[in-house]
């Protein structure tokens, strides 16, 4: 199938693990990021160090638990080491800390910048410095894994590392997540991707229905299908390319029995901690929320998800009704798409480390009640994606057309004990507010001259009480025109754009500074008005009215070059407006974009392509492993 002429594709190889099967050596790539660690403080001594022995030299640790670490130094009595961790002093959130005793604390999600370009282990180094010597040091390599990676035994919990047996080809193996479970007229299936479960099947012609879904996924197992177990077999799937709008990528395996927790226990996703880590814990039961009752109160869009790669992580949901193209390929391995699916329907959830490559097939649920939204499947270098829940459910019509339901816990938590208790932690806790951004100079000049122009017209609304120029939050890198105004005043009468210039509302009370405003006394005002944040409540009726311009321009705008995908979210500029949400290919021309399209506000997102297995333009993921290839065949239960 040929790709959509004009529209960037969103590469597939789905958030599905590639791992490149090669008998003669194994390569690993350790990656190498930043990290904390602490000053060990004991007695000096003479004697120059020739060399420092870290114990132990190699470790593996999950994601919230610990691992010490002693040192030695030789030729020298002053033992005092200065711990590192990937070349920093007591390292990271991101990598990791060390305390001064030693003591390694693990990284509580696994950040994509962590994982290596190939599907070799991911890594983080530890070091020990002689301070009695600088250039005395020795190391150990901390492997980073997860829950979700391990195999388990007995009844599987899910949020784990799993897929189809027979996901190979040549010499690579894919994997991914077993979201949730689910059921149907009394029989329990674990619910993922197609391309989790079905090797991306285009239509319902697949040989594989009845095949084995396996825990762990091949790519734990060196793509040795002898090493995984069977829990599940393939049921029934969408099929990619001739099913009904609005498309998803999902599939149903019929649950092996007592091979999976009849509870629905996802990994991490409790209310409750053992030792500092995270409990399993079900989701809610039932069919889940819209995305619209996601975003609203009391929700306000705060979303978890528990997945193979990263774990357990906590985000916002930044944009709806995402439209977008994902080119899918026909085995696990392929450098060419085999055809290409339009979606329709994507939500899609802030921050390029909410998720990454293994991901795939991931619940994503409310924080507050563990309710499920979407179904994770792809992702970019700024937002994941995932099809709906709403939709998806309804894609699998039983006998009396009878559909899926969530199975899990029919409470619901008080707010005091909410229900995801990992998103609480203060490692976990999702960012909120907006990075600063700066208008280019150009832009600056074009909005001071507009407001110059306007500002005696603008000061005469009594809802505005000062204005400025700064930049715009809604287009980052533009300039907007700041208007100051009181709270709780009416701002019906306010321009979203003037001239071609955003504006930018700021509402607060008794401004020190009133008037047309200099740059000291903006930067005075916007000091006390806090940072931005990256999504609010939308007031009511604004996320209808988006929805009609959405309609109307959807397809058109996913015409021009470097248009990524158009949905819906809201205005930074204007809280509480809704906003066209308007996803951009880094660095492609961005003039050609309006301020606003039918009264609506637009907001530009720049972003790396969705993928769900290769973010940006960086080579497929894949390892070399030290291990002969055996048949994988395929096992119809």
């Amino acid at each position: 199938m040929l790709r959509l002429p004009r529209v960037v594709e969103l590469g597939e190889y789905m958030r599905r693990i590639l791992e490149f099967l090669f008998v003669p050596a194994l390569v690993l790539c350790i990656a190498g990021c930043s990290g904390l660690s602490d000053v060990k403080n004991s007695g000096g001594g003479a004697g120059q160090a020739t060399g420092v022995t870290v114990s132990p030299a190699a470790a593996s640790v999950d994601p919230f638990t610990t691992q010490s670490f002693s040192a030695q130094v030789q030729g020298s009595t002053n033992q005092a080491v200065t711990w590192q961790v990937n070349g920093v002093i007591g390292g990271s959130a991101t990598t990791g800390i060390i305390s001064t005793a030693g003591l390694y604390t693990a990284p509580h999600s696994i950040a994509a910048i962590l994982v290596p370009a190939t599907n070799a282990p991911i890594t983080v180094t530890i070091t020990a410095i002689s301070q009695a010597n600088s250039t005395a040091t020795g190391s150990a390599v901390v492997t980073l894994t997860t829950q979700q990676q391990q195999t388990q035994t007995g009844a599987i919990k899910l949020g784990t590392s799993g897929g189809i047996i027979d996901d190979a080809n040549g010499n690579y193996c894919c994997s991914g997540t077993l979201g949730a479970l689910v059921t149907r007229s009394g029989t329990q299936y674990i619910l993922s991707n197609n391309h989790v479960l079905a090797n991306s099947a285009g239509n319902l012609a697949s040989p594989d229905v009845g095949v084995a879904i396996t825990q762990p996924g091949l790519i734990e197992v060196n793509c040795l299908s002898s090493s995984t177990r069977q829990v599940a077999s393939l049921s029934e799937y969408f099929p990619l390319e001739t099913g009904p709008i609005p498309k998803i990528d999902a599939a149903l395996a019929a649950v092996a029995s007592g091979a999976v927790d009849t509870s629905g226990n996802i990994l991490l996703l409790g209310t409750t901690l053992t030792k500092g880590v995270p409990d399993p814990g079900p989701p809610t039961s039932g069919t889940g929320l819209t995305p619209v009752q996601a975003i609203g109160a009391p929700h306000n869009g705060a979303v978890a998800k528990s997945g193979r790669t990263t774990g357990l992580t906590c985000s916002t949901i930044i944009g709806t009704n995402v439209a977008s193209n994902v080119a899918y390929y026909a085995h696990c391995g392929d450098a060419n798409a085999a055809f290409t699916v339009s979606y329709t329907d994507l939500v899609a959830v802030n921050g390029g480390d909410f998720s990454d490559t293994g991901d795939s097939g991931s619940l994503i649920v409310t924080q507050d009640t563990a309710e499920a939204v979407a179904l994770l499947f792809a992702g970019s270098d700024t937002d994941s994606v995932g099809n709906p829940i709403s939709d998806v459910l309804p894609a699998f019509p039983g006998a009396g057309n009878v559909t899926p339901t969530i199975v899990g816990s029919s409470s619901r938590p008080t707010s005091a004990t909410p229900q995801v208790i990992g998103c609480t932690l203060p490692a976990l806790k999702a960012v909120t507010t907006v990075p600063q951004v700066k208008a280019v100079a150009e832009s600056i000049q074009q909005a001071s001259a507009v407001r110059d122009l306007h500002a005696s017209q603008l000061l005469a609304n009594p809802a505005i009480k000062a204005v400025a120029v700064g930049e715009s939050y809604d287009h980052p890198g533009k300039a907007a025109i700041l208007l100051f105004v009181g709270s709780g005043e009416s701002l019906a009468d306010i321009p979203r754009t003037i001239d071609g210039v955003r504006t930018r509302l700021i509402e607060g009370n008794d401004w020190a500074h009133q008037g047309l405003l200099n740059g000291e006394e903006s930067a005075d005002l916007l000091s006390t008005a806090g940072r931005p944040q990256i999504v609010y409540p939308l007031q009511q009726g604004e996320y209808l009215r988006a929805k009609t311009v959405h309609t109307a321009h959807v397809t058109d705008l996913l015409k021009q070059a470097g248009i990524l995908g158009v949905g819906i979210t809201s205005s930074v500029d204007a809280p509480g407006e809704a906003a066209l949400l308007i996803y951009i290919l880094r660095g492609a021309p961005q003039d050609n974009i309006p301020a606003e399209i039918d009264g609506l506000r637009t907001r530009v997102r720049e972003t790396s392509p969705f993928t769900a297995g290769r973010r940006g333009n960086e080579p497929a993921r894949s390892c070399k492993v030290p291990v002969a290839k055996t048949l994988l065949t395929k096992t119809n239960p």
